[in-house]
């Protein structure tokens, strides 16, 4: 686990933190339309996360690291795997 934060730091210091903030976002909202939930509101009840907190994680607001392994988890997979593809 500590080799992939080390891994995800030095992902962030590539990105401008705004940039690497929306792109979390992106891929939150592609992972719960791929799991087949049409809204957030159902999603986030789902994975017991408020809903408008949600709806901010997806328009690319901060996001604690605790929030996301809880949208991981939901979606049944790691931080490593969610941070496989699209943030290099």
């Amino acid at each position: 686990m500590y080799i992939f934060f080390l891994h995800f730091l030095a992902k962030v210091a590539k990105h401008s933190e705004k940039n690497f903030i929306l792109k979390i976002g992106k891929k939150i909202k592609e992972l719960r339309i791929q799991a087949g939930y049409t809204n957030q509101e159902n999603f986030a009840y789902d994975a017991g996360i408020p809903r408008a907190q949600y709806g901010r994680y997806e328009r690319g607001t901060n996001i604690t690291i605790v929030s996301l392994q809880k949208i991981a988890e939901a979606h049944k997979i790691t931080l490593e795997e969610f941070f496989a593809e699209g943030f290099d």
